[in-house]
């Protein structure tokens, strides 16, 4: 959801990359559903951080709670910042409840990067 938000919201100023430590190998459907809530169409894909290995970049924001632990050390520049949220593909429950979780963490991540890479 990062990406597709940094990529839609700040475009032309900053661009943005996403990966994770264990990508699933597919765009959680929920993740596309709440992000076009806001206007965002995503069209990227699931990929793991690998596929960025020995890029440069100036910044590096890492976003679930377990990539602190997973990603301790970035091997690549750029400055590291961590912005903890939770998993919302790992919220069980009704529908809604899931659908809730994914909303908080696209708020979330629209606030918080948004207003880390405006400053």
């Amino acid at each position: 959801m990062a990406e597709a938000i940094v990529n839609s919201r700040l475009d032309g100023k900053w661009q943005a990359f996403s990966a994770g430590t264990r990508p699933a190998g597919y765009v959680h459907p929920i993740a596309l559903q709440v992000l076009s809530e806001i206007g965002v169409n995503f069209q990227g894909r699931s990929k793991h951080l690998d596929e960025y290995r020995g890029q440069q970049f100036d910044l590096v924001v890492t976003l679930c709670d377990s990539a602190a632990d997973e990603c301790p050390v970035w091997l690549g520049s750029g400055q590291k910042v961590h912005l903890p949220f939770p998993d919302p593909a790992s919220v069980s429950g009704t529908q809604e409840q899931k659908i809730t979780a994914f909303r908080q963490v696209r708020d979330g991540i629209a606030n918080q990067i948004t207003s880390l890479l405006t400053k």
